[in-house]
């Protein structure tokens, strides 16, 4: 199986996009491969600059699928959006995975691109 199980992103900052601009919309996502036979159970941890972590969050990447979970959505199924500011993120899965985190901003014409992880 390809991949690790744990994934560290420092560099997380959700992008303002202000309506008039429209589609595609400013955003991060976490994109992760589970090339294995079994589903990743996913236990995330956001770390703030300015405020206490928000700790086991829980998401699942299918077994043989690419999985794209966007920052800016309600992902966890309850009212929590992530706030703005910088942040970190931590993933740990039961199963190794690959995990690439990124950001489309739009402040300034648009850019793409991805955060450079850490991973064990």
């Amino acid at each position: 199986m390809l991949g690790k199980k744990t994934w560290v992103f420092a560099d997380g900052d959700l992008p303002p996009h202000p309506e008039h601009l429209g589609e595609p919309k400013a955003h991060e996502a976490l994109m992760v491969v589970n090339d294995g036979k079994e589903d990743a159970l996913l236990e995330i941890t956001l770390l703030f600059e300015d405020g206490e972590p928000k700790e086991n969050l829980k998401l699942t990447a299918p077994a043989k699928r690419a999985s794209c979970f966007r920052m800016d959505h309600k992902i966890w199924g309850d009212d929590y959006l992530i706030p703005s500011g910088q942040y970190a993120i931590i993933v740990r899965s039961n199963v190794p995975v690959v995990a690439v985190f990124g950001r489309l901003d739009r402040r300034k014409d648009m850019a793409y691109y991805a955060v450079a992880p850490y991973a064990e």
